[in-house]
């Protein structure tokens, strides 16, 4: 479903063809057909889920790399149940829920609308007014497409269906009360308050700071009526336990140092690198131990500008030249 996203960013530009939508399970597909007008913020969400991701791991030796020509958008680094998988599950979710959640407060659907419903008593100085974003809508639009296919009873899907709701539930989190002034020359007399997610940044920020923090878990099986049950518990009973807002896993991560195919790293060869930082962003971090080269960059910048009254501004060009650093 990721490839949703990544394939079809386009949705909203032209007539959408479920049918011709690949990768999508059956209830997927049903969804798409029921629901065709919120399509593209559908995919407009796992976009922007995928754009975060890559923002949050640029400096990093996985840096969400997408592989443009497979509908495994990440190649195997997916099929593994590790805290990567974690996050990209929860911000691809996210990104679906704020996604529609926007559309529908800007009138993009006909089938949603503002919230009405939780609005509690106004403040001093203010009240109630402009359109509330119906959180709860998106949540249960991203809840139904991207929970479709977690419906096995083994641990994998247990652990996707955790982190999509992880994801979901930074939303709600988030939210904040957004008000406009009102009264002559803007003396806020009275001021309308309504309540609107955030912008999404601040999500995947949120999100960044669940994988750092991620638990890692261990696989159980239970017999059941109808069969065999995989289910997680916490690996460590020392730890506090993750909450339903957490991120989990339980599987190792591979070094991302070497380029493999069964695992699906790219490598950090040739990436660049902060030759200042001690962070994994840093060229020794980074580079593995593998050491870095060097190389001067000439750079067009504006400089000397002078402000003109009234009212412009007016810049030299200049050359500058800077090191960039790459790993070995």
């Amino acid at each position: 479903s990721l490839a949703v996203g990544h394939q079809y960013s386009s949705l909203g530009t032209q007539p959408i063809l479920c049918g011709s939508i690949p990768g999508l399970v059956p209830k997927q597909l049903r969804f798409c057909r029921n629901y065709v007008e919120i399509m593209p913020s559908v995919a407009e969400g796992v976009k922007i889920g995928i754009q975060e991701c890559q923002h949050q791991f640029r400096g990093r030796r996985w840096n969400c790399t997408t592989v443009n020509d497979n509908l495994a958008i990440f190649g195997p680094v997916l099929d593994k149940a590790t805290r990567e998988s974690a996050f990209v599950h929860a911000i691809a979710s996210a990104g679906v829920a704020f996604a529609v959640t926007r559309a529908c407060a800007e009138g993009s659907a006909t089938i949603c609308g503002c919230d009405t419903r939780h609005k509690g008593p106004p403040g001093e100085g203010w009240k109630w007014g402009g359109c509330s974003e119906d959180v709860e809508f998106g949540s249960m639009v991203s809840r139904e497409f991207a929970d479709a296919r977690e419906n096995r009873p083994d641990a994998r899907s247990a652990m996707n269906r955790h982190n999509n709701e992880a994801g979901r539930m930074s939303l709600n989190d988030n939210m904040f009360l957004k008000c406009k002034c009102h009264g002559l020359s803007g003396s806020c007399e009275v001021k309308t308050c309504w309540w609107s997610q955030p912008d999404f940044r601040v999500i995947g920020d949120y999100m960044k700071d669940k994988y750092d923090s991620a638990s890692e878990m261990v696989v159980e099986k239970h017999k059941e009526s109808r069969g065999w049950v995989e289910t997680l518990r916490p690996k460590y009973n020392y730890f506090k336990p993750p909450t339903e807002r957490d991120l989990v896993y339980y599987e190792s991560s591979p070094n991302f140092c070497d380029p493999n195919p069964e695992t699906g790293s790219f490598g950090t060869r040739d990436r660049i690198c902060n030759l200042t930082s001690h962070g994994i962003d840093g060229c020794d971090l980074l580079c593995c131990g593998r050491g870095h080269n060097t190389r001067t960059e000439k750079r067009k910048e504006k400089c000397h500008c002078i402000f003109h009254w009234c009212c412009y501004v007016s810049c030299q060009e200049c050359v500058r030249v800077y090191d960039v650093h790459t790993c070995k």
